[in-house]
């Protein structure tokens, strides 16, 4: 492959769902593309479809940010090879189903890993670059998970998510007239291969219609808003009511409403 000479888009986790419409919208928007995430295969196709359809360069990087040494191996790799990346896209993650005690450490050390410490990673160490040339955009993908009450089960998942919205909303007032814009994105329930993973199809299947989001709405939600510099964007008109019912309701009322929806969802497993 020539180098990379466009603006380019590191996207994690981009063998499927969101990741995967992040990366067929970078290409649409002319950016070339570095994927990585663990399954070579569906890698390959993608970049293989996004090089046909939008004539960009793209580069794949096997990885499986569980390993710690894997930011860092990513990011020696690009810059042995002169690719500098102008957008940074920390999408790689999952969830850990049912509850804290009944899981083992290493799950939920590896979980950590992926949606907290490889994001902070990869970002401490593309950020300077992007500093350095005058322009850049990162966007961490969180979820309204980090914006409202923690529920049973998933123990973790809201904790990280709102560490990156946290995470987020710092780097943008760090980053404030360097030409680099910080967002993080806060979808809810989305069309992917997640709920497969976690073993929870059947029971979010019971979801109402309207509940859900489509990968392409996530990933155009969150292009526009790191372009337009917002650092938190919630996607979806319902999503935002929510959250801002969260916000706003006296904290024992809002947590006791998640609680007995949680308690009512996990008792339907």
């Amino acid at each position: 492959m020539n180098q990379i000479s466009r603006r380019c888009a590191l996207i994690t986790g981009a063998s499927a769902g969101i990741g995967k419409a992040f990366a067929e919208l970078f290409a649409a928007e002319g950016y070339d593309l570095v994927l990585t995430a663990r399954r070579r295969q569906r890698l390959e196709d993608l970049a293989r479809a996004c090089r046909e359809r939008h004539g960009v360069e793209a580069r794949v990087v096997v990885a499986d940010l569980a390993d710690a040494k894997a930011p860092q191996a990513i990011f020696d790799e690009l810059a042995e090879a002169g690719v500098a990346i102008d957008a940074l896209v920390n999408n790689a993650g999952y969830g850990v189903p049912n509850a804290y005690m009944s899981t083992t450490w290493q799950q939920q050390a590896d979980f950590i890993q992926v949606l907290v410490t490889a994001v902070a990673e990869l970002s401490h160490l593309f950020l300077p670059g992007m500093i350095e040339r005058g322009w850049g955009r990162i966007i961490n993908v969180s979820s309204v998970a980090g914006l409202i009450p923690g529920s049973a089960g998933h123990t973790l998942y809201g904790g990280a998510k709102a560490f990156l919205i946290k995470m987020t909303e710092a780097l943008s007032h760090e980053t404030v007239g360097t030409g680099v814009q910080v967002s993080a994105l806060c979808p809810g329930f989305t069309y992917s291969e997640f709920h497969d993973v976690t073993g929870t199809r059947e029971l979010v299947n019971q979801m109402p219609e309207r509940m859900w989001l489509t990968a392409e709405e996530v990933a155009r939600h969150g292009y526009d808003a790191v372009m337009a510099d917002e650092p938190i964007a919630i996607t979806g008109g319902i999503y935002k009511f929510y959250c801002l019912l969260a916000r706003y309701l006296p904290t024992g009322l809002a947590r006791g409403m998640v609680r007995r929806r949680s308690g009512e969802f996990h008792a339907q497993g």
